[in-house]
């Protein structure tokens, strides 16, 4: 690839890729999970501290990615890092568990949640039907223009920032505070060290999911080794505020009672500011602020896909462009995918696991940041992790404490992760007879060498 074709193919901004760090995380889980962290925690600055350890162990994993994408500006996340880090049978395995299900069942119940608030407003339609067709249309959209899609994400995310704003200003100026304190008293020691409190932070962490987006698309950012870590640094803090102030909004005026084991909290909470009208209309736009929650991830998706192509000859047509530099074919294996997870539900099962599997692969892709150092100490590093070594630190540590409560608490969902792995690691044997191993990841190191050769010229030139 020339380096004209090269700068051509990079249309991603920092904008947008913040925009794509901030779709992917807000999605379904903010809108949800409270109802059920407040069956057994009834205190509000607890309940406030969960969100806020989640948005610290999120911000911590992001600083850390930074690191790793800068020094290694190439699309795929976890599978090109630990591929280049480790070996290539320890990338694929964490690439395998992204294009089976890693982006197919979140987007799978993504689209079901934006059916189900828009069929509460009008019952006439299928919920399924409704989430088949925004991820079609989604999918038809990013496979045919980068900027146009790019321009996609950008509104529908701006929208979506702006449905969370309104209703934060509107719950403060509207609504009816509740008797809920929520400064910190003696009790809510034991209360964060209890299992209650565990248990609901393995949920708050799914919710903060999707703050390593911008990784996955790193060959087509500009400046990556600039852009890449404060995208993912911006949009993690951009969402950890908003999660912080939603949950506040969501207590402040809505009766704790009301929110108890209930699913739609946001419904509940509009209901509470607005009214019956207003609660349907903010169903409405909680939907379509799905759409950009979708189309991130119907983004980041195929370029995981993408990159194992490039490296592995067996699923080479999988890495297939077309004229405008999309892996087209990646985007509809991705879609095949979500179609079946959708029409059969199976996505609830598999959401169920994925937080096991999900969990270990960022533990090891952070791990790596210790281990690339060491490694690799002459490499260049454009950005390196503020707060090193206690910030990636404070991700391990959370992460292996959570690896090992969910392996305690279910096992059988985590032995189904395991066992995906064990499948993954056949499929990787059976592509390695087919001449796939180092030729590809050398090929690759020649490029991010090249390429932070002619970044350290243009810098010396511009002195």
């Amino acid at each position: 690839m020339s380096s004209n074709q090269q700068l051509q193919s990079k249309t991603i901004g920092l904008f947008t890729a913040t925009c794509i760090v901030v779709a992917n995380m807000i999605g379904t889980g903010v809108f949800t999970s409270l109802g059920f962290q407040v069956v057994d925690i009834k205190s509000g600055f607890t309940l406030l501290f969960l969100w806020l350890v989640g948005g610290v162990f999120a911000l911590c994993g992001a600083l850390s990615y930074g690191e790793l994408g800068a020094a290694m500006p190439h699309s795929g996340g976890e599978y090109y890092y630990l591929s280049r880090i480790y070996h290539p049978v320890v990338g694929f395995l964490s690439g395998w568990v992204s294009v089976t299900v890693g982006f197919a069942a979140p987007i799978a119940a993504a689209a079901m949640a934006l059916g189900a608030y828009f069929k509460g407003v009008f019952p006439v339609f299928s919920s399924t039907v409704i989430g088949l067709a925004v991820v079609i249309g989604v999918s038809l959209i990013h496979s045919k223009s980068k900027t146009f899609g790019s321009y996609f994400q950008q509104i529908f995310t701006i929208l979506k920032v702006l449905l969370i704003v309104i209703l934060i200003v509107c719950g403060l100026s509207l609504a009816e505070p509740q008797q809920l304190g929520f400064l910190p008293s003696m009790g809510d020691v034991n209360l964060v060290f209890s299992s209650p409190f565990a248990i609901s932070l393995v949920y708050v962490t799914y919710s903060y999911s999707g703050w390593n987006a911008a990784v996955y698309l790193a060959s087509e950012v500009e400046e990556p080794e600039k852009n890449l870590p404060r995208s993912l640094i911006f949009g993690t803090l951009i969402v950890m505020g908003l999660y912080l102030l939603l949950n506040f909004i969501f207590l402040y005026t809505t009766p704790i009672n009301k929110l108890v084991g209930e699913l739609e909290i946001g419904y509940i909470a509009a209901n509470q500011i607005f009214g019956v009208v207003g609660a349907r209309i903010m169903g409405i736009l909680i939907s379509l602020g799905l759409v950009s929650s979708i189309s991130s991830m119907v983004l980041a998706g195929p370029r995981v896909t993408q990159a194992i192509g490039e490296d592995i000859p067996l699923f080479k047509l999988l890495a297939r462009k077309n004229s405008s530099g999309i892996p087209y074919l990646a985007i509809l294996l991705q879609l095949f995918i979500v179609t079946v997870l959708i029409l059969t539900s199976s996505f609830q099962a598999v959401i169920t696991y994925l937080g096991f599997t999900l969990t270990l692969s960022s533990f090891i892709t952070v791990l790596g940041v210790f281990v690339y150092r060491f490694r690799y100490p002459e490499a260049s590093r454009p950005y390196q992790t503020w707060g090193y070594p206690i910030t990636p630190l404070i991700f391990l540590g959370i992460s292996a404490w959570m690896l090992v409560f969910i392996l305690i608490d279910k096992p059988k969902e985590s032995l189904t992760g395991m066992a995906t792995l064990l499948i993954g690691l056949i499929v990787y044997f059976i592509a390695s007879k087919n001449k796939m191993g180092w030729s590809s990841v050398k090929e690759e190191a020649k490029y991010v060498s090249a390429y932070q050769s002619d970044n350290n010229q243009t810098q010396f030139n511009e002195k």
